[in-house]
């Protein structure tokens, strides 16, 4: 049978759900801590310490980081509701507004995991020298990155191209009987 939404519930529950909450929790986790969640992003070089009280511009950039970060998550709850809601008759233009949305997160997903494993050099493969929260920020990031991915790929979920046409037969076809 085909989904008759281009966001069905496992994909409402990941990007506007989930994601805003992993989001919020990291972020009021910086605020809590900041020095702890600076500090533990990635494993120190030997000899090296971590930072006891983090010099202001680090503060500000690990703070503004964590915001941003929610943000966007808050970002996804509110649009997704509003196309899921506003949309649902409309599946062809609320693929159309997700795809908007989710289609730079998926290039987010894509460059932090790169990023994050480029800026670790040499220890990119030492996994047994990860911090906990190096592994917690690659996971839940291919938690999220993995169904963006089955999104863009039409697996679950009404997909215009795929669908509209057969969608199309099905409502004349009704309207036809109903005559």
């Amino acid at each position: 049978m085909t989904q008759m939404s281009a966001i069905p519930d496992f994909y409402y529950f990941c990007f506007a759900a989930y994601e805003p909450f992993l989001t919020t929790i990291g972020f009021l986790g910086t605020c809590a801590d900041p020095t702890s969640a600076h500090n533990s992003q990635a494993p120190w070089p030997i000899g090296a310490l971590p930072f006891n009280v983090l010099p202001r511009a680090t503060l500000v950039t690990t703070l503004q980081l964590a915001h941003v970060c929610a943000l966007i998550g808050i970002i996804n709850c509110f649009v997704l509701t509003a196309a899921r809601k506003h949309l649902q008759d409309n599946p062809a233009l609320q693929e159309k507004i997700v795809f908007s949305l989710l289609t730079p997160l998926l290039f987010g997903d894509l460059f932090h995991l790169i990023i994050t494993l480029w800026a670790l050099g040499d220890q990119k493969w030492d996994f047994w020298n990860w911090s906990p929260m190096l592994w917690t920020t690659v996971i839940l990031g291919l938690s999220l990155m993995i169904p963006r991915i089955a999104w863009h790929l039409g697996i679950a979920r009404y997909v215009d191209k795929r669908d509209g046409l057969s969608q199309e037969a099905a409502t004349k076809k009704l309207k036809d009987l109903s005559k």
